[in-house]
């Protein structure tokens, strides 16, 4: 193997270790939660953005970032196009291939960071108690490269009925497809390739020999 290669292969399992981890700990505090209250976490029961302040009570959080679609701030991932500012900071994300950014929607509504360096980002529509819930992580913290969605930053679902965390990409996520289309290195226009990565990261043993 080349230095590069070398280098490269060893960035991708430390980056495969944070993932683990960060996915043992999100499912622990949710466990905690369960054990706590007696039941799962009920999506239509808890309305807008409560899920931020139940995983900082089980996490080891060092700062909480606000909400980047109002805490112009505090934010460390503002949604540029809610605060209409566009000088404020530089795009941070970039879809799994491709060299245009995420939807800085889908990571909007609450943010804060573990005592490891990890980023938590949070899509909790406030205004909606059936919508969907994400859980992104940035496993080796939004100041490190690749700042990739489907590299280095994750995205997890909570199922809407029981509670339990799924790996964006799997079965019954919003970004599941058959035909891996939000996992690929063939769509360098889409806004959300990656999100459907998370599954393959944790399951396929050939998804981190063959990142783009």
């Amino acid at each position: 193997m080349t230095l590069p290669s070398i280098i490269q292969s060893t960035r991708n399992k430390e980056l495969h270790a944070q993932l683990l981890k960060a996915y043992s700990a999100l499912g622990q505090a949710i466990n905690m939660y369960q054990a706590e209250n007696g039941l799962p976490i009920n999506r239509t029961d808890l309305g807008g953005r409560q899920i931020k302040n139940i995983l900082m009570k089980y996490l080891k959080t060092v700062k909480d970032c606000g909400m980047g679609d109002v805490d112009a701030e505090t934010a460390c991932i503002p949604n540029k196009g809610y605060l209409e500012n566009p000088n404020k900071v530089e795009d941070i994300y970039k879809p799994y291939v491709g060299n245009t950014n995420i939807l800085t929607s889908r990571i909007d509504d609450g943010q804060f960071i573990l005592n490891d360096g990890m980023l938590i980002l949070i899509e909790d529509p406030m205004t909606n108690s059936t919508s969907s819930l994400y859980i992104s992580v940035d496993v080796n913290g939004f100041n490190k490269r690749p700042n990739r969605l489907g590299q280095d930053l994750f995205m997890f679902q909570l199922h809407k009925s029981n509670g339990k965390l799924l790996p964006m990409g799997a079965v019954d996520t919003d970004y599941y497809d058959k035909n891996n289309k939000y996992c690929t290195t063939t769509r360098n226009g889409e806004f959300m390739n990656g999100a459907g990565c998370t599954a393959k990261a944790l399951y396929d043993k050939n998804f981190w020999k063959n990142l783009p």
